[in-house]
């Protein structure tokens, strides 16, 4: 399955490609700043893309907006507690800037609103078992995967890309039955920043509707606090009630949506942020 490449440009880490038909500004540099902003426009116009995404720090979001970009989600202390994180989002196609299905996004956050108040999953029924998965599971990881998402916008498809982010900043967690993975989810960590994203929850269908994710998410949490991380977030696919019903339970606070961002599930999908401090 394709995916789309991460690059380094200075020092700012950013992902691109005809998949997402966008660049992802994920880490800038003040070191790049503000000179990077024309470099990831020049890219983006060199190869067609139809959409800038960027993670911006308080120091850059007035030449973020000066150039264009307008603000999707906002996520306070996001940088060791003491510095603001904008998600910026510059469109450089009407089609790409045009939401059919905002009522049904807003519908989904109403729902979720409605759920915040509800005790999260503590334990898992009898059959299921908690892990966290290492490099022997792979193969199980990846089958679970492909089985879930027909795209996705990083290549969890490959063993290679999971092995590598193992050994990086990743931890994978996952609940197994009868041999094999049921659920699986991730906490991709930023130990610079302190912050966690809580992401890759994938459920195989005939064990959707036992609290799975939401007893994960619970595990990853305790972990993450015991990693000193400070803020944890997620980026949930806005047309999907489930996960986002689970972080509204789970305490997080909804904090904007990244419109038309991401391919996921075969085609491109609007996104809601939520956070939480740990």
């Amino acid at each position: 399955m394709n995916s789309d490449k991460i690059d380094i440009i200075s020092n700012s880490i950013l992902q691109h490609g005809k998949y997402n038909d966008r660049i992802y500004l994920m880490k800038i540099s003040k070191q790049d700043f503000p000179g990077i902003i024309g470099k990831i426009e020049r890219l983006a116009l060199d190869n067609g893309y139809t959409k800038i995404f960027a993670k911006v720090p308080g120091f850059a979001k007035n030449r973020f907006i000066d150039a264009g970009y307008l603000m999707e989600a906002f996520i306070p202390g996001f940088y060791n507690g003491s510095e603001n994180a904008y998600l910026m989002g510059k469109y450089f196609s009407g089609s790409r800037k045009l939401i059919n299905n905002y009522k049904n996004i807003c519908d989904i956050l109403d729902l979720s609103y409605s759920k915040s108040a509800k005790e999260s999953v503590s334990e898992i029924s009898p059959g299921f078992g908690f892990q966290i998965c290492d490099i022997s599971n792979i193969p199980d990881m990846v089958e679970i995967y492909r089985k879930v998402f027909k795209t996705y916008p990083f290549p969890i498809f490959k063993p290679g890309f999971i092995k590598k982010t193992m050994n990086e900043n990743v931890i994978y967690f996952s609940i197994w039955k009868d041999g094999k993975i049921a659920a699986i989810s991730s906490s991709e960590m930023d130990i610079e920043s302190k912050t966690v994203e809580m992401t890759d929850f994938a459920t195989l269908p005939e064990y959707q509707g036992n609290g799975l994710a939401i007893y994960l998410l619970g595990k990853m949490e305790n972990e993450m606090r015991k990693r000193d991380m400070k803020i944890s977030y997620t980026i949930a696919r806005a047309s999907c009630a489930g996960i986002n019903i689970i972080f509204a339970k789970s305490g997080y606070t909804y904090c904007g949506t990244l419109f038309n961002n991401t391919n996921i599930s075969g085609s491109i999908e609007s996104m809601n942020v939520w956070y939480k401090c740990l």
